[in-house]
């Protein structure tokens, strides 16, 4: 057995012991969790579980947190005991306990949803992010949604008052925030319709909108112009006009007028059956698609040729590359032919007979 002066000043010094003995506690099992902690993600980080490692890496320092706060809860009252500080403040100490339980859980959870999202978005195609995005986003707000309903009863409010305010209180912010509500749904049927994503170049003919898609907010949607600079629009707005999204075409068309002269009528026909070959022995063009070339036109100062074909490749640059080739070799076509484009001439006639009538 301890002394008796060891037991009389342990007895004096009875709360020390116990805020001694809590904290060695809180070392202990923090030193364990973390331990814990760095074996599970050297087993579970691996690339093959994801769902587990997300989870151990969201839950860890939230809980880890909130376990130091529960204990400093527990000697709070130890101290006001030992001071002769009212006791009844303790039910303040139980709210902080159920509040900072609420924010352990809200934030892992918000953790373990950004988590994911970081970790399944790079594997995703590109419409797929949009969609996982979307459903990230969609979960944030539910959850932040349901703890705001599960605090404010602890904060003291009843569940009658709740209601009563939640319709009144419903009908008055839908009203004030009409546009932001109608933008809030814009932005739901981007994600639910996908008539766009990430990265799409569109353009509306509707409105002066045009480049490609960086960011799709709840609000806004940010589009680069080809000038780089950025255009944020309403999500709204997308409800009520015609979107294009040329990214995902097909193919690229090449649909142009070749002008040949007059001269060179008797070649028209020969020159159209050698581009129309060309055409359908070209790498780049796309065969299963319409290859069209005929004499369309009597113009003003040409024969017109129409080439109506569709490039394999939707990348800009390259289909420029493939129009290129396709031009030059028509124009080498024409001039094997002996014939010439035609650009915009005159001809004027002039009238000899009033000159053979002057005097000499």
């Amino acid at each position: 057995m301890l002394p008796h002066d060891v037991q009389h000043l342990i007895y004096l010094h009875r709360w020390m012991v116990n805020i001694g003995l809590i904290l060695l506690s809180m070392i202990a099992f923090h030193w364990l969790s973390r331990t814990i902690y760095r074996i599970l993600l050297k087993q579970f980080d691996t690339g093959r579980h994801v769902w587990i490692a997300s989870l151990i890496k969201s839950v860890h320092a939230p809980w880890l947190i909130f376990f130091w706060v529960l204990a400093i809860s527990f000697i709070v009252p130890i101290v006001m005991l030992r001071f002769h500080i009212d006791i009844r403040h303790v039910n303040f100490v139980n709210t902080l306990r159920s509040l900072f339980f609420i924010t352990a859980f809200y934030w892992s959870l918000l953790k373990f949803i950004r988590n994911m999202e970081q970790e399944i978005s790079p594997h995703w195609r590109r419409g797929d992010k949009t969609t996982v995005r979307a459903i990230a986003q969609l979960s944030r707000v539910i959850l932040t949604v349901f703890v705001v309903l599960a605090i404010l009863p602890i904060l003291g409010f009843s569940g009658s008052s709740l209601l009563a305010f939640s319709g009144a209180g419903g009908i008055a912010v839908a009203l004030a925030a009409k546009d932001t509500c109608a933008n809030f749904l814009g932005g739901m049927m981007i994600f639910w319709d996908r008539p766009f994503s990430v990265g799409d170049w569109i353009r509306s003919p509707d409105r002066d909108i045009e480049g490609t898609v960086e960011h799709i907010g709840w609000r806004l949607t940010r589009i680069r112009t080809f000038s780089k600079r950025p255009l944020y629009v309403p999500n709204n707005v997308f409800s009520t006009i015609v979107i294009e999204n040329p990214q995902r075409m097909s193919n690229r068309q090449i649909n142009t007028m070749i002008g040949v002269r007059y001269n060179d009528v008797n070649q028209i026909a020969s020159i159209t059956k050698t581009v129309d070959e060309m055409l359908r022995q070209h790498p780049g063009i796309d065969q299963m698609q319409a290859i069209m070339v005929h004499f369309v036109e009597f113009a003003a100062s040409s024969l017109n040729l129409n080439m109506y074909v569709f490039t394999k490749t939707t990348d800009w640059a390259k289909y420029r590359q493939v129009q290129q080739d396709v031009f030059l070799k028509t124009v080498a076509i024409i001039e094997a032919h002996g014939a010439e484009c035609a650009f915009p001439t005159t001809t004027v006639h002039f009238n000899d007979d009033n000159r053979s009538n002057q005097p000499a």
